[in-house]
């Protein structure tokens, strides 16, 4: 792989280091309204239903913006005024579709664990069976936050035992971890065109069950965020109802070529797998200790402790990454002093190893001597 001496390396959870040839997609202009753009649209969609499993069963409708337009056009317009979501929150993302719910005037409540523990199952079904009024279980597939893979599999299962609909944040997970509409049961997932499927930012979308769509009409709070509304309109006439971001989807669709190409959800998450290993074990060589141990770790994005050593400092670290062409993630924990590197994007054993370089030269430079907090290694 090879990247534009202008151009950092982007270890981070999106956007992320893009491929020469999406960014090649986007050097031309379509009209939104144009036959060919209306085809580049509808198969962009239909390839994102196919990669979730979701052909006959589910269909994909759009939404302009960031992940979170995305997230709040789902939850706004699948769970209905006088219905109540059960969400699952442990990390940043989990709060913010608290967050999203409340403002919207939905009734919700929380099962909440800490950043680095994954929810508990006996605790989701008794809160299911103790709640008939909970219609919803809203979660969140790899949480960023932590880097965290929550049990989607059995969060599903649990939800569907008791009768419940399942509506999944996948922004982080969806194209490298499986999930599967045929094995997973869920009414919704949500995911963006800048993550695990290599695009460019300015797109979000949702995979929905028909069936559970089809009994939308009128639930949005917001026109722009009304996707049983966007899906009437495409479905229609194959067009977005407000101007589409063009280039974006251009992109993604010359980005879900070299998904293809490199295997779909398996190759993509062979890659991302080995780029994590690569990136924890050179981290601990360093010293470092990792947030989470390994089986709770997913290879998207890793948290590592703060050093103790008192010649740290984050922000000249960050800093001194960025002129030697990487950058890195803040850290978004409460548990612990953090900072985050990314394992996806446009990535592979070069970048990675060369990304450690930089870090064993950054912290000579600085005078750290260990990159250990100073309390237990996670393994």
């Amino acid at each position: 792989m090879t990247q534009s001496d202008q151009d950092p390396w982007l270890l981070t959870p999106g956007p992320l280091t893009t491929s020469i040839e999406t960014k090649q997609a986007m050097l031309h202009d379509w009209g939104s309204r144009d036959a060919t753009f209306i085809e580049t649209n509808r198969r962009v969609l239909d390839r994102l239903i196919a990669i979730a499993g979701g052909a006959g069963s589910h269909v994909c409708v759009p939404v302009q913006g960031s992940g979170t337009f995305a997230v709040e056009a789902t939850l706004g317009t699948m769970i209905a005024r006088n219905d109540k979501a059960l969400v699952l929150v442990n990390g940043a993302y989990g709060s913010r579709m608290v967050k999203i719910l409340e403002y919207a005037g939905r009734p919700c409540v929380t099962l909440e664990t800490p950043e680095d523990t994954p929810p508990g199952l006996d605790d989701l079904d008794a809160a299911l069976k103790a709640d008939a009024a909970i219609t919803h279980v809203v979660a969140v597939y790899c949480e960023t936050t932590s880097g965290i893979r929550n049990p989607i599999e059995d969060i599903a299962r649990i939800s569907a035992d008791n009768g419940r609909a399942l509506i999944i944040d996948a922004m982080s997970a969806f194209g490298a971890l499986e999930l599967d509409a045929k094995n997973v049961p869920f009414d919704a997932m949500m995911a963006s065109s800048n993550k695990c499927l290599e695009g460019v930012p300015g797109m979000g979308y949702a995979i929905l069950r028909r069936s559970a769509l089809e009994q939308c009409k009128g639930n949005a709070h917001a026109l722009s965020l009304d996707l049983y509304d966007q899906w009437m309109a495409m479905e229609g006439n194959g067009q977005w109802r407000f101007t589409p971001p063009t280039h974006v989807i251009c992109a993604f669709d010359a980005a879900l070529d070299q998904f293809d190409a490199e295997g779909g959800q398996e190759g993509r998450l062979q890659r991302y797998s080995a780029n994590c290993k690569i990136l924890i074990d050179g981290m601990r060589e360093l010293g470092f200790e990792t947030l989470l141990p390994d089986d709770l770790q997913a290879p998207i994005i890793v948290t590592f402790k703060m050093p103790a050593d008192p010649a740290f400092d984050f922000q000249a670290f960050y800093d001194a990454l960025g002129k030697r062409g990487y950058l890195i993630y803040p850290g978004k924990l409460t548990v612990a002093p953090s900072f985050r590197i990314g394992c996806i994007g446009h990535l592979g054993e070069t970048e990675m190893r060369g990304a450690l370089d930089a870090i064993r030269d950054t912290l000579g430079e600085m005078g750290v001597t260990s990159g250990n907090s100073g309390g237990a290694p996670a393994a």
